[in-house]
């Protein structure tokens, strides 16, 4: 399907909304029926029909056929944010007494999900190196149900060979998941690779303007039919109608973008990496990443987020690099069309924080769509402090 197709025009059904060109934003809870014949008929269709915006609504059914038409999958199911999205997707394939391969250092949330809460429901995990698919197939046991990915993650940027553990997993009738916030669906494709359900954080790319927390389980219709009747409804964490129709506005400008957050990330590594401050620059589509050539086999092109070590020996240091940036902005998260820093140093404060080995180092900065000469002299001269 052409993609300019599915973010402008797919699932708008104008017809119905008096030739409106903008969707409406259905900002109702519930919906009314003439008759009982009507109202019975429609709550056994709850999942494609108006009943209760809890289970359907018909702006943030029109972002579902656009993110699943992206991410070439059946169906999609839009959370009120990423870790509702993974949580609910992953607690539909477990139970108690399965056991969960994940890749090691994935989305702290996830890692919490997997590691102290699904724990206390007697589901047992192990993290794996995921840089050696073989290390997925030895950590596997009789009662493995999920193989989790998240190629490559947000921080250090590690890459899975998904076509290689896809094969192992379907050897062992394993059911796999990835994390594709990084890439979103424009540059890379898992399900056309196999994996069998693909998660977001869509408040990050999918959206694209940091004014929506949101998340995407994409998969198989029957898949998303079963989370949608058990998790989606029992947990609740729906998107409300206005942040979906925020979503598909956002939706509008994807390609162009993503495009250009990856076109700046490319000049803004070239002259980090020959920069005299900075240690190390971690990036997928580096040259000098010893898994590039999984990242130029699997992914179109890089993201706009990126990691450097700064040749640092105090955190006063990296606290003075950041401070005096000034197109930067100092915040969490990332995807949208801003640039931003997020130091290491930043959690020592937290108490969530449990993450020792991240040096202090190390800081994450998103690459948003600012001019590319604007963003590398605010570096320039925030590294001429340090």
């Amino acid at each position: 399907m052409n993609l300019s197709h599915i973010l402008n025009h797919l699932g708008e059904e104008r017809e119905e909304y008096y030739g409106a060109v903008a969707p409406p934003i259905f900002q109702t809870s519930n919906f009314c029926f003439k008759n009982v014949k009507t109202m019975r008929e429609k709550l056994t269709r709850e999942m494609e029909s108006p009943f209760y915006t809890r289970g359907y609504n018909p702006t943030v059914a029109a972002l579902r056929k656009k993110i699943a038409a992206l991410e070439g999958a059946e169906d999609a199911l839009v959370f009120a944010s990423g870790s509702g999205a993974i949580a609910s997707a992953v607690m539909s394939i477990v139970k108690n007494g399965d056991h969960v391969i994940c890749v090691q250092k994935p989305y702290s949330w996830t890692s919490n999900l997997i590691s102290k809460y699904l724990i206390n429901y007697g589901v047992e995990h192990t993290f794996v190196d995921g840089t050696d698919a073989a290390n997925f197939k030895n950590a596997i046991k009789s009662n493995t149900k999920l193989i989790y990915l998240e190629s490559p993650n947000s921080l250090t940027f590690e890459m899975q060979d998904i076509e290689a553990v896809v094969k192992i997993a379907k050897a062992h009738n394993i059911v796999t998941m990835i994390d594709n916030s990084y890439n979103s669906p424009l540059n890379q494709s898992p399900i056309k690779m196999g994996l069998d359900v693909v998660v977001h954080s869509a408040s990050k790319y999918l959206n694209g303007h940091s004014d929506v927390v949101a998340g995407v389980v994409c998969s198989t219709r029957e898949r998303i039919l079963k989370m949608m009747s058990i998790e989606y409804m029992t947990i609740g964490a729906i998107i409300s109608p206005h942040d979906a129709w925020l979503m598909m506005r956002g939706l509008r400008t994807l390609e162009l973008r993503a495009n250009k957050s990856s076109e700046n990330a490319a000049k803004v590594v070239a002259f980090l990496e020959t920069h005299p401050k900075i240690e190390k620059v971690l990036y997928p589509f580096s040259k000098n990443n010893p898994q590039f050539e999984i990242a130029k086999k699997q992914m179109k092109q890089g993201g706009g987020l990126l990691t450097i070590i700064l040749k640092a020996s105090e955190v006063s240091q990296v606290e003075q690099f950041c401070d005096s940036l000034k197109t930067f902005l100092l915040a969490t998260s990332w995807g949208g069309y801003e640039s931003l820093t997020f130091p290491m140093c930043a959690l020592a404060a937290s108490r969530s924080f449990e993450n020792k080995t991240m040096p202090w180092n190390m800081v994450r900065l998103y690459i948003g769509i600012e001019d590319a000469n604007l963003l590398i002299d605010d570096l320039k001269q925030a590294l001429e402090k340090v």
